[in-house]
């Protein structure tokens, strides 16, 4: 059984940028964030795994926004008996669900610090996420142990 822990967690980048359109008086905005997740074995100890989760929001000219942001946030996690592809989806959903919750509050933070209406992105479960976790036949995660030394 796969068993894993959270051993470091750090916001790796925090941006907020007011976006330079004109919003015409009235129109409703529809703030569409979009995430992303890497994970990587580190090179000198194969037990240790690095999870980046990344949410950005821009806005289109079809579709503005009135501000930019990024939010990224790193957890190093100590893992032990992930030898399937299932160890490894679940791993996968399980360390977003780790993370998740402190990206949100990351974006709630800076929204209302930059003095706008705070962005509280919906709690949802990491399995829903990601598509790619809803189920184990579409699964495939390869780990790549030269990305991180």
């Amino acid at each position: 059984m796969i068993e894993y822990s959270l051993k470091a967690l750090s916001a790796d980048e925090l941006s907020f940028k007011v976006n330079p359109v004109q919003i015409p008086q009235g129109t409703k905005l529809a703030i569409k964030p979009f995430f992303s997740r890497r994970i990587r074995q580190a090179n000198e100890n194969p037990a240790i795994h690095v999870v980046m989760l990344e949410c950005k929001i821009e806005g289109t000219e079809q579709e503005p926004s009135p501000y930019r942001i990024l939010c990224r946030f790193v957890g190093v996690f100590e893992v032990k008996n992930m030898n399937t592809d299932e160890d490894r989806r679940i791993f996968a959903v399980n360390a977003t669900e780790t993370i998740f919750p402190y990206l949100r509050a990351a974006i709630a933070n800076l929204t209302a610090d930059a003095l706008v209406s705070p962005l509280q992105l919906p709690a949802v479960s990491g399995a829903t996420l990601f598509p790619d976790d809803r189920g184990a036949n579409q699964y495939t995660l390869n780990f790549d142990p030269k990305t991180i030394n």
